[in-house]
């Protein structure tokens, strides 16, 4: 279970991290995740949101994929940055997804949204 300073809750917190400065955002077959760090990181606690729209399915299959992504979400929050805000959004995809492919995505775009950011100036060697 993921716990409730982890849970994004307000309708601004997820618009801030979808939509606000400084975001960064990884899509694939199953799943978008959208992560944006706080100016005022508070207690700096890692905070998740999840949309599972109707497009996934009915309210039993749309609570299933809930379900397993706040699981996956609860066993990576040691690895994610301090004072992260994330939305994890379920594709139509998803509906049909096993817990396994699941976890192999939400792992691979947590480690593009949560990398540190590279610049282009050292993306290279100098020439």
């Amino acid at each position: 279970m993921l716990p409730a300073r982890h849970r994004l809750r307000r309708s601004d917190d997820f618009s801030a991290t979808v939509r606000g400065r400084g975001r960064r955002r990884a899509g694939g077959p199953l799943l978008v995740v959208h992560a944006a760090t706080r100016p005022e990181p508070g207690d700096g606690a890692v905070r998740v949101g999840f949309v599972v729209g109707s497009t996934v399915g009915g309210a039993v299959v749309r609570n299933r994929v809930r379900r397993r992504l706040r699981a996956l979400m609860a066993q990576r929050l040691d690895g994610i940055p301090r004072g992260t805000d994330l939305v994890v959004r379920a594709v139509p995809a998803a509906a049909g997804a096993s817990f396994a492919e699941l976890s192999t995505e939400l792992t691979a775009h947590l480690a593009r949204v949560c990398a540190p950011a590279t610049s282009v100036a050292s993306s290279g060697p100098a020439v």
